[in-house]
C-alpha cells in the first residue's frame, strides 16, 4: 500500500446503516476520485489514531462509503457503530495500491475483505472476474444479492458453519483446491486476514501462478 496521507478533513455522516449484526455501512458526501480497491483513514476526533478502511462504493457514486464489524475490544468500532447520520468524522482522501482494472481477474476476500470488490463490481469492473467469499455465517454474504446479479455463476460463496443450498460447505482454501480452471493470465486479488491472505498465496503460486499476478490486501 502507498503511504498513506497524514491530513485528515471533518466531514459528515450521510449513510449509517447495520447492513448485519454488528456489521455497517458508513457513508458521507465524495470529494475525491478513486480507484476502486483503495482506501481511506477514517477516525471520529482529531486525538485518537484513525484506522484504514476500504472503500466499498462505486467510484462514480455521490457517497463514498466503508464496511466495518464492531471490534469488541477496540477503540473506534464500537463507538463508530453507535453514530448516526449527521455527525461528525474525520477522513482522508483515497489512497493505495489494490487497482481494480479491466482485466480478467479472480477476486478471493473472507469476511468484510470483500469491501473492495463491491466497490470494483459497482464502478463496472464485473465483466471476465470470478468471485470467491468465504465467511463463518450465512448472513455474512455482504452484498450477495448485487454479486448475485453482477457476476452470476462466477460468484462462490463458501461458508464454513453451515451448509445451505447454492452456498459451498467449508472454507475458502479447499475449494481454491479443488479448481482446475486457474489461467497464468489472470490476476488474482486477496482480501483478508494476513492468515488466509498467505494461505491462499502459497495455494496459488502452487499451482503455477506468477507471484506478479497476485494482489494482496491485508486486512488486520
Amino acid at each position: 500500500m502507498s503511504t498513506p496521507p497524514t491530513e485528515l478533513f471533518k466531514t459528515t455522516l450521510t449513510r449509517h446503516e447495520e447492513i448485519s449484526p454488528g456489521v455497517f455501512v458508513v457513508g458521507f458526501i465524495r470529494k475525491h476520485d478513486f480507484i476502486p480497491g483503495q482506501a481511506i483513514k477514517l477516525g471520529i476526533d482529531e486525538i485518537n489514531p484513525p484506522r484504514i478502511y476500504s472503500i466499498c462504493s462505486g467510484n462514480q457514486d455521490d457517497e463514498l462509503c466503508v464496511l466495518f464489524n464492531i471490534k469488541e475490544d477496540g477503540f473506534l468500532t464500537p463507538k463508530l457503530a453507535r453514530m448516526c447520520a449527521g455527525d461528525t468524522v474525520y477522513v482522508s482522501p483515497p489512497y493505495g495500491t489494490f487497482f481494480g482494472t479491466e482485466h480478467p481477474a479472480w477476486w478471493i476476500a473472507t469476511g468484510t475483505g470483500i469491501a473492495p470488490f463491491r466497490s470494483m463490481l459497482a464502478s463496472g469492473m464485473g465483466q471476465n472476474k470470478k468471485l470467491v467469499h468465504g465467511v463463518r455465517h450465512l448472513n455474512q454474504f455482504y452484498f450477495g444479492n448485487e454479486f448475485t446479479d453482477g457476476l452470476g455463476e462466477n460468484y462462490f460463496r463458501c461458508c464454513s458453519a453451515k451448509p445451505m443450498e447454492g452456498v459451498l460447505h467449508g472454507r475458502v482454501t479447499p475449494f481454491l483446491e479443488s479448481r482446475t480452471d486457474f489461467s497464468r493470465d489472470w490476476k488474482y486479488y486477496i482480501c483478508g486476514q494476513a492468515s488466509m491472505a498467505v494461505e491462499v498465496r502459497d495455494l496459488l503460486i502452487s499451482k503455477g501462478i506468477p507471484f506478479a499476478n497476485i494482489i494482496t490486501e491485508i486486512y488486520f
